[in-house]
């Protein structure tokens, strides 16, 4: 399992927790304290990522998407600095 924390310009931490298999996410946890509203959302995002290639701007679309689609709000983070604390995670678990 690869664990990464990313911190963003601006001092919000963002903490994950990897599985994968063959450059796929098969499992992935996104914590920190960032705000994301609604919360429950995040959960949404770790579930739609499965299966998704370890590709930063693949993974940063994706989140970009479900979060525009969802009218939500995410503060003190980026989708892309998301996606590139999954990538570190990938890079850590190897």
């Amino acid at each position: 399992m690869g664990r990464a924390a990313y911190k963003v310009e601006g001092g919000k931490l963002i903490k994950v927790q990897l599985e994968e298999r063959d450059g796929r996410i098969e499992k992935v946890r996104i914590m920190g304290d960032f705000f994301l509203h609604p919360e429950d959302l995040i959960e949404e995002i770790e579930r739609d990522l499965v299966g998704k290639a370890l590709e930063e701007g693949v993974l940063a679309s994706s989140i970009e998407a479900l979060i525009e689609e969802r009218g939500a709000t995410l503060l003190g983070a980026s989708p892309r600095d998301i996606a590139r604390c999954i990538i570190m995670a990938s890079e850590e678990g190897r």
